[in-house]
């Protein structure tokens, strides 16, 4: 066979070739998209169609049903009821974080300034007291109102940087973290129960706005500086919220201001009787505020004596 006849069979055998798999070889690269595309539509088909969950009803601060959520995520809120049988309908608190206050609690306890950081502690609060009891004067509840925006700022605060001290360190708090935290929490419930009773004007509320801003800051430096002069400025703070709410319950018992009906919030959340009245919740809050000026001073000793919060418990739920 000569050079172009192997050359001439050659091309004919490559046609051949060519004819007989390419076509097939087509198909089944066809095929093969036509596949991955229909499996990804499968695939998203299916993450669309799963079953959505309806969770149960929301339910606003007054007990209202609102909206449902609708979602495939499941996690259904508990369904909680009193010890009568019904319905729990507070979301920020739980029957099991309730409690009945402490309330021979002794309310003239006071630390006497004796070196140069509790004057310097002392004297700070003074010197913010007189300017607000020049502008709220005997108007008790914007006074707590505000009073309570202030104090609940220093539990979180604090707790949030022995937080991130302990994750530093890798070393327990102790419990501080959680009474801080509690102390925050509780604080902020009092503020809950007060606009149950009255509500602030826009004047008042801007007041709120600009205090808590500078107070969140300067307390925070505050803290990162001196942790035992923080805690001593609070134990004062809370002390003089203890003075001001017994002039508070003074003026209910002279009649000089209403004493309404305690709002629902306190009762289930002090566990009140159900015919408690403002005076009656007063009364549970200035034991709170007794408790937390004992233990920021607590707190403040413990470092002022050259140890630290971990090495002794914190009293955690100290109501």
């Amino acid at each position: 066979m000569n050079r172009n006849a192997a050359v001439k069979m050659s091309e004919l055998l490559m046609r051949q070739l060519r004819s007989e798999f390419l076509p097939r070889g087509g198909m089944v690269q066809i095929r093969h998209w036509s596949n991955m595309n229909t499996s990804s539509k499968t695939k998203e088909q299916k993450t669309h169609d799963q079953p959505l969950h309806t969770v149960a009803d929301a339910t606003n601060a007054s007990g209202d049903k609102a909206k449902k959520i609708v979602s495939y995520w499941g996690v259904d809120p508990p369904k909680i009821s009193k010890e009568d049988g019904t319905p729990w309908k507070w979301n920020s608190f739980r029957p099991w974080e309730t409690y009945s206050a402490d309330i021979s609690i002794d309310v003239e306890k006071h630390h006497m300034p004796t070196n140069f950081m509790d004057k310097f502690a002392y004297w700070t609060v003074q010197s913010l007291k007189y300017p607000t009891y020049l502008f709220f004067q005997r108007r008790h509840m914007c006074h707590a109102m505000l009073l309570e925006t202030v104090a609940a700022v220093p539990g979180m605060v604090g707790g949030m940087l022995l937080h991130c001290k302990s994750l530093r360190r890798f070393e327990h708090s102790g419990g501080w973290i959680k009474a801080l935290l509690e102390e925050a929490e509780n604080e902020r419930m009092h503020l809950m129960t007060f606009i149950e009773l009255s509500n602030p004007k826009w004047y008042e509320r801007a007041l709120v706005f600009a205090v808590q801003g500078v107070f969140v800051n300067a307390y925070f430096i505050a803290y990162l500086a001196s942790p035992k002069l923080a805690h001593r400025i609070v134990g004062y703070l809370e002390e003089e919220a203890v003075n001001s709410y017994t002039e508070f319950l003074i003026d209910i018992e002279k009649g000089l201001f209403e004493n309404s009906p305690a709002p629902a919030i306190a009762i289930d959340y002090w566990r009140l009787p159900a015919d408690a009245t403002l005076k009656d919740v007063v009364t549970v809050i200035r034991a709170d505020e007794a408790h937390h000026r004992d233990l920021n001073h607590f707190a403040s000793d413990i470092q002022c004596q050259g140890h630290e919060l971990k090495d002794y418990p914190a009293p955690i739920g100290y109501h």
